[in-house]
């Protein structure tokens, strides 16, 4: 409530105090001795002097010495223009007029005079003590649920010893309430003031609990990771606020932080969220909106993922991922090969179709924003052999083994067989020789009862078999042994090599009688006889 500037003048003469400056006849009596006035009321200040002899030439009021010791007048004081008046030709006095005190006010006033007697300058001492007070409420909490309003000033009125008060709630007067001490409900959010009867006018500041309480942030704009950032929750109370608490909303959960003001000296992503702060006095507690504090960062976690996973192989078709973290989010991706300075492509994504072993190296992704870029780390790809050319591939292989196996065995083969006796071909009845074919390995031969009487003969080891056919019959060779499956009665055979000749039937010796010489012969050369086709 505004204060009303026309008030009360206060006439100050319940004593005098003289003083003798000097020497005897010089004196200066202040009619009050000390004055509490009301803020924003008005005050006389009044006194009377003598001097021996002479005229007085000059008299004025002051508080306050200039830069070279001198009393400054306070007609001539900035921060009394306008508001002072003094009677310097009242024969009871010299009064001084202060109007719309202010606490600023409060000091001691002495008064000056001068007079045309050489070294005639004096002043009173100590003065007159001026303290300005205004009424305010004081809030302490009672019981439980309750509060007591006190209404006081700082120091004890002159000439009011014993005030009437009168409450206001909303602007309106409270009834019956004459006491300066008032109770009140906790929960009541009203506003109070008190007044003195006689200074309606002069009424206390308004007490209330906090209200229009709001958050702001420093430096406004755009929040970058690392800077820094102050966080400054301000209201309107009376009290003033005596405790400020910060909540952030996380996930259903509050952090409280306390404190009017709450710095992030280097605020982090992690800080992002809603914040609002609650203010506190004596009379309540009154909340805030909810600001939302977004913070930005450069691309971080920046990394590359393949599709489809698993080997990878020519001919086939990949596609590289790049995936960051960042506020704002990416803008711009850019895909390099190491070792190679120019970019392979841009986007997100990164397909190579048709992959050959030129493919094969180290890839890796630069993600950027408005705040910064970075690289992810580097992904191998290794590019294998298509598996139908590497089965052709060692397909061949085995074949030129095979062959060049099967060379060196023949080579080996005609030049034995041109250092063997003539005995060891025969012909035919027919006239036509036949060369037989030379096996690497041998299958086991097993006859069945009818074809030979020698069934039961002990096993029986050859060094070498060679069946002769035809003249014109080729000589085949053999890499691979096959194992015919035996008959029940049939003995292990082991054969490292056969050769048959085919004499006449006159010169071949009987099954039985070659049993009965020797029951395990080991046979270097074997020649079996052809018939002639009947």
């Amino acid at each position: 409530m505004a204060l009303r500037t026309a008030g009360s003048v206060l006439v100050v003469c319940l004593w005098s105090v003289t003083v003798v400056l000097g020497q005897t006849g010089w004196s200066v009596t202040y009619t009050k001795k000390s004055i509490c006035a009301f803020k924003g009321s008005k005050v006389e200040l009044s006194c009377s002097y003598t001097y021996p002899s002479g005229r007085v030439t000059k008299t004025f009021w002051f508080t306050k010495n200039d830069a070279e010791g001198k009393p400054v007048s306070l007609s001539d004081d900035p921060d009394y223009k306008g508001r002072v008046t003094y009677y310097r030709d009242n024969p009871n006095g010299h009064p001084l007029t202060i109007r719309d005190l202010r606490e600023r006010d409060s000091a001691t006033y002495k008064f000056r005079f001068i007079t045309d007697h050489p070294g005639g300058k004096y002043y009173g001492n100590p003065g007159v003590t001026l303290s300005v007070t205004g009424l305010q409420v004081k809030v302490t909490p009672a019981a439980e649920g309750q509060r007591t309003l006190t209404c006081s000033t700082t120091c004890t009125l002159t000439n009011n010893f014993n005030p009437t008060y009168i409450w206001y709630k909303n602007r309106q007067p409270v009834r019956k309430a004459s006491s300066p001490m008032y109770s009140i409900s906790s929960e009541d959010a009203d506003s109070y003031y008190c007044a003195v009867k006689g200074h309606d006018g002069l009424s206390s500041p308004a007490v209330y609990k906090p209200k229009s309480t709001s958050v702001s942030v420093s430096p406004s704009g755009e929040i970058v990771e690392d800077s820094s950032v102050t966080l400054t929750c301000s209201s309107d109370a009376n009290p003033p606020v005596d405790k400020y608490t910060w909540y952030k909303k996380n996930g259903g959960g509050y952090q409280s932080m306390t404190g009017p003001q709450h710095v992030f000296n280097q605020i982090q992503s992690s800080d992002t969220g809603e914040y609002y702060c609650e203010a506190q006095n004596e009379m309540g507690t009154d909340r805030s909106r909810t600001i939302n504090m977004d913070v930005k960062y450069g691309p971080k976690s920046t990394s590359v993922s393949v599709s489809p996973s698993g080997e990878i192989v020519e001919g086939s078709s990949v596609t590289l991922t790049c995936s960051s973290d960042a506020n704002p989010p990416v803008d711009k991706y850019t895909w390099y090969k190491k070792n190679v300075t120019s970019p392979k492509a841009s986007g997100q994504s990164y397909s190579i179709t048709n992959i050959t072993s030129e493919d094969r190296g180290e890839y890796y992704c630069e993600a950027q924003n408005t705040i910064a870029s970075k690289n992810s780390t580097a992904l191998m790809i290794i590019v294998a052999v298509k598996q139908t050319v590497l089965t052709a591939a060692v397909g061949i292989i085995v074949v030129v083994l095979v062959l060049i196996l099967c060379l060196s065995g023949l080579m080996c083969f005609r030049k034995k067989a041109s250092k063997s006796p003539s005995d060891t071909r025969h012909t035919a009845d027919d006239g036509q020789g036949d060369s037989g074919p030379v096996y690497d390995n041998v299958s086991s031969v097993v006859k069945s009862p009818t074809d030979n009487p020698t069934d039961n003969q002990d096993d029986i080891h050859y060094a070498s078999v060679h069946f002769s056919h035809s003249k014109n019959q080729e000589v085949p060779l053999y890499s691979t042994v096959q194992l015919p499956q035996t008959q029940k009665q049939d003995e292990d055979v082991q054969y490292s090599a056969l050769k048959f000749n085919f004499p006449s039937a006159a010169t071949l010796p009987t099954a039985a009688q070659a049993s009965e010489e020797d029951p395990s012969v080991l046979y270097s050369t074997v020649n079996k006889p052809r018939t002639k086709k009947s």
